[in-house]
């Protein structure tokens, strides 16, 4: 597979000099300073791709072309934001780049609840604690009915905490929660707001009364709309499964299994209708096989993020080492190698590590973490295009 980079653009603490020469060969980024819903010019998607171009490089995947929030509820905009998505397409299109990452989780993008969880080696890494993020939907939040969508030992657990959670505690989880994994991809909490938790509200108001029926009903919308130009392109437009892959904060979620991947491939069954493999994000959901998950989308995947992760006793989970957990990632590389070599993929989150946290990385992006496991993929893919090559698999 192609070994490619998320890059945060010229704000990023990474430089694609650095990515040049640790072999990185394709480059995964955004423009990330135009505002989600406005139209990608050409002019400025020319601009990034000669920058990258200039370190040996190429733009490989587009990570991500946001999907306006009324798009995702069928708000009233919602046929202008997708006229103007389908003309940055095709001006993506024009400038010959052909992945698309996207997602249509409502309002929160991954989640986590504590971004610096110690490790045994002195690393430290992400990690989600179901009973915490129970505790901040109930008791932070405050939202009507969130205890009915937690499980008795969840909500036990929410108990002991109530007597231990400090203003600092709670401070941090609003930070963790709201700001640090939102802000910098979606921009829909600065961290300068007032009161995040009233403008995190706001944006879960806007989505009631749409249950999963209707996700799904709005995601077909949105794909049927954008299929001819994908298709005038050879643009592949491929979806992230939600992350956690599981219902949360009373949205509804539709990438979170088997289930929910075969319904989207069979709703628009146009093959530029395709899928990110998240490894990271399906092993976190104790209901994934993920190497039997990605048998059977091979042929549908257009992007792979390589990483894995650890369940621990009630549904807490943390980012495991990309040489263990329950992504096999060994199995992975086989099926997605033997598929199409040429296959985009980048390693997730990693370990911090060796002076990452003294350094402002984007959460779940440190260099030398991601250095670490790029070469432990890489070892991988030699090894498994050896066994390709001599007929052993």
């Amino acid at each position: 597979m192609e070994k490619t980079w998320r890059w945060f653009g010229q704000s990023d603490k990474v430089s694609l000099d650095m990515l040049r020469q640790i072999g990185v060969e394709g480059i995964v980024t955004s423009l990330h300073h135009i505002k989600n819903g406005d139209v990608w010019n050409v002019e400025e998607i020319r601009t990034v791709q000669q920058r990258i171009a200039e370190y040996g490089m190429h733009w490989s995947v587009v990570e991500s072309l946001p999907v306006s929030e009324q798009i995702k509820y069928a708000g009233p905009d919602r046929d202008r934001l997708i006229d103007q998505y389908i003309t940055s397409l095709e001006n993506l299109g024009k400038a010959g780049i052909r992945t698309v990452c996207y997602n249509f989780m409502p309002v929160l993008d991954w989640a986590r609840t504590d971004l610096e969880f110690p490790n045994p080696n002195g690393t430290s890494c992400l990690y989600f604690n179901k009973a915490e993020f129970a505790y901040f939907d109930i008791h932070i939040l405050k939202r009507a009915g969130a205890e009915k969508d937690f499980d008795a030992r969840t909500l036990e657990r929410v108990e002991e905490l109530k007597s231990k959670m400090t203003q600092e505690h709670v401070q941090r989880l609003v930070n963790t929660i709201i700001i640090k994994t939102q802000g910098f991809l979606t921009g829909y909490v600065s961290e300068d707001a007032a009161d995040p938790v009233r403008v995190f509200n706001g944006l879960l108001a806007l989505f009631e009364g749409v249950d999963r029926n209707g996700l799904r009903t709005n995601l077909k919308y949105f794909l049927e709309a954008i299929m001819p130009v994908c298709g005038k392109y050879g643009i592949g437009m491929c979806i992230h499964p939600d992350d956690p892959p599981m219902q949360m904060l009373g949205l509804p979620r539709i990438v979170t299994c088997d289930e929910d991947i075969d319904w989207i491939m069979k709703a628009v069954p146009d093959n530029n209708n395709g899928l990110t493999f998240c490894a990271g994000s399906l092993s976190s959901g104790a209901h994934n096989d993920v190497s039997a998950l990605a048998a059977k989308y091979a042929d549908r995947t257009k992007f792979v993020h390589l990483r894995s992760t650890e369940i621990l006793p009630d549904g807490d989970f943390r980012e495991a080492s990309h040489l263990a957990g329950r992504a096999d990632l060994v199995s992975l590389v086989r099926i997605f190698e033997k598929k199409d070599p040429t296959l985009p993929m980048r390693v997730d989150h990693a370990p911090v590590m060796l002076g990452d946290d003294r350094i402002a990385y984007n959460p779940g992006y440190p260099f030398h973490g991601r250095m670490l496991a790029l070469g432990q993929v890489e070892g991988i893919m030699a090894t498994v295009r050896r066994e390709i090559s001599e007929g052993i698999i």
